[in-house]
């Protein structure tokens, strides 16, 4: 039976608990795929985790075990599964995505606008654009930008509609390891002014670590959950020494990800 609950005042078990609404709550129990023979393919079993609020977790899993699968159902997109979803108060949702998909014809401002709610369409942008490098952008458009400049502009448009949560689908692969560093920590910079409960899939440890409070580690397909692991140190000491120590900790940890 499919059931796929994503309104914010149901609760996981049926009832409510304290503070459990500003967090993201997982529980899907099967998501399968038919093959083109019409065989069931299992992509996601058993799959429960939350998302506390504030925090920012990465799900990291081998590539094919499902993690995109599972944002698509965190982001309604995919509705053909068993399991329910509590999504966070507030119910505004930014994505940020492996392509930037930008409007081309529109230039980079007009694309961030686009995504305001009708609260925040006067918004001053200044802010944001200085952070992530685009005050000197905004005017550009989309196929006149390097694919880094452009998902600098999908980050702005996810962080300028002010999101109750924000996911992010592996948001810089295919870039070049500088460029992606540097993004990742603009990333940082912007959620830190305004920290929200985020999650981000990812198959890069050292980027999970980079980024996460906490990382959620998945299972071969179908995707379970086989456990966690807790970045407690603060970002701006996690320098090249300690990240070996963490990537050391993590593979201790979780030695058949090694």
């Amino acid at each position: 039976m499919i059931h796929a609950s994503r309104d914010a005042d149901d609760e996981m078990d049926g009832q409510p608990s304290a503070g459990a609404r500003s967090s993201l709550g997982v529980d899907i129990s099967e998501k399968t795929f038919l093959s083109a023979d019409g065989v069931p393919l299992p992509a996601l079993r058993d799959l429960a985790f939350e998302v506390r609020a504030g925090e920012f977790a990465c799900l990291l899993g081998p590539s094919g075990c499902g993690k995109t699968t599972t944002l698509r159902i965190l982001l309604g997109l995919d509705r053909d599964f068993s399991g329910a979803i509590r999504l966070p108060e507030g119910g505004c949702i930014a994505a940020v995505f492996q392509e930037p998909t930008l409007l081309p014809w529109r230039s980079v401002e007009d694309n961030v606008r686009l995504a305001l709610p009708k609260p925040l369409r006067g918004k001053d942008l200044t802010p944001l654009f200085e952070t992530l490098g685009l005050a000197a952008m905004r005017k550009l458009f989309p196929s006149e930008l390097s694919l880094g400049l452009a998902r600098r502009a999908a980050l702005a448009r996810a962080f300028a509609t002010e999101p109750d949560i924000l996911f992010l689908d592996e948001p810089f692969v295919s870039l070049d390891e500088p460029t992606a560093e540097r993004l990742r920590h603009l990333l940082l910079s912007v959620w830190s002014e305004r920290p929200t409960t985020a999650l981000m899939v990812t198959h890069n440890l050292r980027e999970a670590l980079t980024l996460s409070d906490r990382i959620i580690v998945l299972s071969e397909r179908p995707a379970h959950v086989i456990g966690y692991f807790d970045v407690r140190l603060p970002r701006n000491y996690r320098n090249p020494t300690v990240m070996t120590d963490l990537v050391r900790s993590f593979y201790e940890k979780f030695p058949e990800r090694a």
